[in-house]
């Protein structure tokens, strides 16, 4: 049998976006704008060496977040904002504030997430690992 796993994996400094309240974190001036950006650009550069294109099926989020063990967050609130930032984002956003980046997308919807791992890792700079992997059902 022949593995056709499709995956594509990416680090990213800084802490992930979180999903704090109903205002869409993809809102021009939002106060995670800076998180989504630098998630998008590390998505975007993961996918086009990689040559991804969006899938339709179900996936797996996997999330790492690194840094002190005092940090401002959760894993809800974090695999949500990761969540909604890789997926298809049309429809979702006012304005051109995010040009080109408003196109990344690694899946459509969340709603094909059907597994999610999280886990923290001591560091002494926050950053993240993000992993999304096409999977059966």
């Amino acid at each position: 049998m022949q593995d056709t796993t499709l995956s594509v994996s990416f680090e990213v400094a800084g802490l992930p976006p979180q999903k704090t309240e109903t205002l869409s974190i993809l809102s021009a001036g939002h106060r995670q704008a800076e998180r989504v950006r630098a998630l998008l650009l590390a998505a975007l550069a993961a996918a086009q060496r990689s040559g991804w294109t969006p899938l339709r099926s179900p996936v797996a989020l996997d999330v790492v977040v690194r840094g002190p063990a005092q940090h401002v967050g959760s894993a809800p609130r974090f695999l949500a904002g990761v969540a909604d930032v890789l997926s298809d984002k049309r429809g979702r956003l006012t304005g051109t504030h995010l040009g080109v980046l408003a196109d990344v997308t690694l899946f459509a919807d969340e709603r094909q997430i059907r597994s999610i791992s999280y886990r923290e890792e001591p560091a002494e700079e926050p950053s993240y690992l993000v992993r999304v992997e096409s999977i059966s059902v």
